[in-house]
């Protein structure tokens, strides 16, 4: 079909048109059921196109605008397997999302309908487009839906400053965006990707060049919540309502890294690949502290959706180690990695909102032992606990094992530590809270010193429920079995690590787009095979900890020793929107300072 590339992102967006228009007039069922079914549509466009580009990539021009001769003038998509694939993911995310929020609310406007597919056509659009600047419209398109999504409980105080912190640090994230882009156009002219590389690759990287790259790299980690970056995540994840969360944490944090990667291998490749080196450990040295000080805030929340806001953090310092590699195993592993991330996480926080459903509160302490009844719930958790700890054959694991390999072809062989610590601590703080709400094991108010503070929690239903339906139920399960069976797929790593190799052929995809000359981009080599003890003993560990917490009193008291260093911790993440932007500015500032430094 000629039109199937731009049918993942006109059929949401033209739906919510028309649910915005008919909201005083369609009835809330109805608005959902014509969501659930734009969203079924769009994931299933997404599909084909991930099934096509696998034989070949596709390069789609809008109104026939192709190139004259090397000079782009019309506005592209440029559809490789990674880019459909996260195209599909992110359909099939909202599709659970909507299901679940079915039942969910007590009441729901239909905009909210129209402001999930917002979100769903710009997530698409940004997977798929060749074009810089359409890039950063998706990305404020995607921005503008996330930041009312996040303050859909327009009357909770708590709800409309946690939707401020977001929208302010990824607004900033977003000039620097911008101001990148207009760098980039007054060098070289143009906006497609593929020209912008040759003109490019035609000069050494001066100053300009490397100013430009750091601009747009540090914009796009802000949306992905890596240190120091990261701030406004718990705070939204805290305060949206559980539905949405599922995006945030499963997809829209990952569509920052997948933005870096792309604009380095389709833009910036060619021009900076002899300072790969020098990048390389700056990315992984972000990555390693994110993945490391999450895990450890992680651990000492007692708000579940923190908690796991926390965790998400902590495995997005793996996802980015994966991309920082700028290899196609990593690349691979940090693909599948966010798959099966996405597809747990999205089970836990459906799961969490399954809670907040029946009890209104997701504090850990305050649901001691009332959660024996939700044995769906308990299901969700002890299996998202075990997938997330990396436990074979999860999704998890098989991103974990592909990252581990590439780091360790290139000498990085300290990743492997840096991850088995990550999956020990945020497994288990899975686990802890798991036992306690639903075994009601461990001590009943908080005896461990440093421990998060109690928080502020909003409603997202009017009172507490008796029963939990199986809309609720069904897409929780069905997301976390996925993503703990996901590596049962056939020939999962073979396909990611091809399509990585293709992701990061510059030369090809410039001949692809400007030229409509593809180049054969050679068959990646075959994985080794995964290791499942890294896996098993991760997870061994997590529950060894979880379980010392919860019945041995000389083990929490032993623990005193951090209690100063998580103090520092929880007072850094103070709320304040002020704090968050220095540190943003900070960040952006040393980011590009080691750039002009150490690039050349």
């Amino acid at each position: 079909m000629r039109l199937l590339p731009v049918l993942p992102v006109v059929v949401p967006l033209i739906t919510a048109a028309a649910l915005a228009v008919l909201t005083k007039l369609l009835p809330r069922a109805w608005s959902a059921l014509i969501a659930i079914a734009s969203t079924i549509a769009t994931a299933a466009a997404a599909a084909l196109l991930l099934r096509d580009s696998l034989q070949q990539p596709i390069v789609y021009w809008f109104g026939n605008w192709k190139p004259n001769g090397r000079m782009a003038l019309g506005i592209s998509f440029a559809i490789d397997p990674i880019g459909a694939g996260l195209a599909t993911f992110a359909a099939v995310l909202t599709a659970a999302a909507l299901v679940f929020g079915s039942k969910y609310f007590d009441s729901v406007e239909n905009h909210f309908h129209a402001l999930i597919l917002c979100f769903l056509g710009a997530m698409c659009g940004f997977s798929l487009t060749g074009d810089m600047f359409n890039l950063f419209v998706f990305f404020e398109l995607m921005s503008a839906a996330a930041f009312a999504l996040c303050a859909y409980k327009t009357e909770d105080p708590g709800a409309l400053q946690g939707a401020l912190n977001f929208a302010v640090t990824n607004t900033i994230g977003a000039y620097f965006v911008l101001t990148g882009i207009g760098l980039l156009y007054a060098r070289t002219g143009a906006l497609n990707m593929a020209q912008m590389s040759e003109a490019l690759a035609s000069h050494p990287a001066d100053k300009l060049v490397l100013v430009a790259f750091a601009f747009i790299s540090c914009g796009y980690l802000v949306k992905a919540a890596v240190v120091p970056f990261h701030f406004w995540l718990a705070d939204a994840h805290a305060v949206a309502p559980s539905p949405v969360c599922v995006l945030f944490s499963g997809v829209m944090v990952e569509m920052g890294l997948y933005a870096v990667a792309r604009i380095y291998w389709a833009v910036f490749n060619q021009t900076l690949h002899a300072d790969i080196a020098s990048l390389r450990i700056l990315v992984v040295s972000i990555g390693a502290a994110t993945a490391v000080l999450a895990a450890i805030m992680c651990f000492s929340q007692r708000n579940l959706k923190r908690l796991l806001a926390f965790s998400t953090i902590s495995h997005v310092g793996l996802m980015t180690i994966g991309v920082g590699l700028f290899t196609a195993g990593g690349l691979a592993g940090a693909a599948i990695y966010t798959l099966g991330h996405g597809l747990v996480k999205g089970g836990l926080f459906l799961a969490a909102g399954m809670l907040l459903h029946r009890f209104s509160t997701v504090d850990e302490l305050d649901l001691h032992g009332r959660g024996r009844s939700e044995k769906w719930a308990g299901f969700v958790f002890f299996a998202g606990a075990i997938g997330l700890a990396g436990l074979p054959p999860s999704g998890v694991s098989a991103g974990d094992d592909l990252i581990h390999e590439a780091a360790r072809a290139i000498g990085y062989h300290w990743v492997r530590w840096i991850s088995f610590f990550a999956a020990i601590i945020t497994s288990a703080a899975v686990l802890r809270a798991a036992c306690r709400v639903f075994f009601g094991w461990g001590p009943r108010r908080e005896e461990q010193p440093g421990g998060a503070p109690k928080t502020q929690e909003s409603r997202e239903t009017d009172r507490s429920q008796q029963r939990t339906p199986m809309t609720m139920i069904a897409p929780a399960v069905a997301l976390v079995v996925a993503g703990m069976f996901l590596n049962f797929t056939p020939r999962l790593k073979r396909i990611a690590t091809q399509s990585a190799t293709e992701f990061q052929n510059s030369e090809a995809y410039s001949a692809r787009v400007l030229r409509a000359a593809p180049k054969r981009t050679p068959t990646a080599p075959a994985p080794a095979p995964e290791n499942p003890l890294f896996g098993i003993s991760a997870f061994a560990c997590a529950a060894l900890g979880a379980a010392c917490y919860l019945f041995s009193k000389s083990f929490r008291s032993t623990s005193r020793w951090i209690t100063r260093p998580l103090s520092v911790l929880h007072g850094l993440h103070s709320g304040h929107v002020g704090d968050y932007v220095a540190f943003l500015t900070f960040g952006i500032a040393a980011f590009g300072l080691v750039c002009v430094l150490c690039l050349r």
